[in-house]
């Protein structure tokens, strides 16, 4: 059962649309899994929409809104969206279907580093970087904190910290006060986000630090 969700904060930005386009994927993904945080959602999004439409508002915005509407739809020159085929990612001798949020924007190659393996998706959101991570059965990252946020969504399989263990649609988010070292016994592939680099804290992996803020 899924134990971690965005924040109330978090779910009512993105129902407002003031979200950066990372963490609104991430979000959007998360609700994929989650049918509770989608009610949540819903709730919010009717709550505005009677703000805004309300009986209690006069007519004219809504007449305005009508002829508007009116004006769009009956345009022949509206470019007609392609239907989405969202193919499944290979992974690990599995194929995963990824949530759309994820699916639909262009990603780098995989690039294979021991049994972790990271895929930038091509998103300019400025300091926030999402990358879709695969971590081998038996595998992990070493001990680190955060020097910023890290925002981790589940999207297959299973790994565990220090503060527990995750099952698919988890949404876990770190910062400087948080340290951990993620493992994982049978392999999992995550949808990060991260606005700077991890510091690690243990071992040869300390020697990345110097250049953390050029491979975050």
């Amino acid at each position: 059962m899924i134990k971690h969700h965005p924040s109330e904060q978090l779910l009512s930005q993105y129902s407002k649309g003031e979200l950066p386009a990372t963490l609104c994927m991430a979000v959007s993904a998360h609700l994929d899994f989650c049918s509770c945080c989608k009610d949540k959602v819903a709730a919010l999004e009717l709550n505005q929409a009677s703000s805004a439409f309300g009986e209690n508002e006069g007519t004219s915005d809504l007449d305005d809104f009508s002829d508007m509407f009116a004006q769009i739809t009956q345009n022949e020159d509206i470019y007609q969206a392609k239907p989405f085929h969202n193919e499944p990612l290979s992974y690990q001798n599995k194929r995963v279907v990824l949530p759309r949020a994820i699916a639909s924007s262009s990603r780098s190659k995989f690039v294979q580093l021991g049994k972790l393996a990271r895929a930038r998706l091509n998103i300019d959101d400025g300091e926030l970087r999402a990358s879709l991570l695969q971590i081998d059965a038996s595998g992990e990252i070493p001990h680190h904190t955060h020097t910023g946020f890290e925002l981790t969504l589940l999207l297959d399989g299973e790994f565990s910290d220090e503060n527990g263990s995750y099952v698919p649609g988890d949404f876990i988010w770190l910062d400087g006060k948080h340290h951990h070292q993620p493992v994982t016994m049978e392999g999992c592939l995550c949808f990060t986000v991260v606005n700077s680099a991890l510091h690690f804290n243990k071992g040869l992996s300390k020697l990345l630090n110097p250049i953390g803020n050029l491979i975050y």
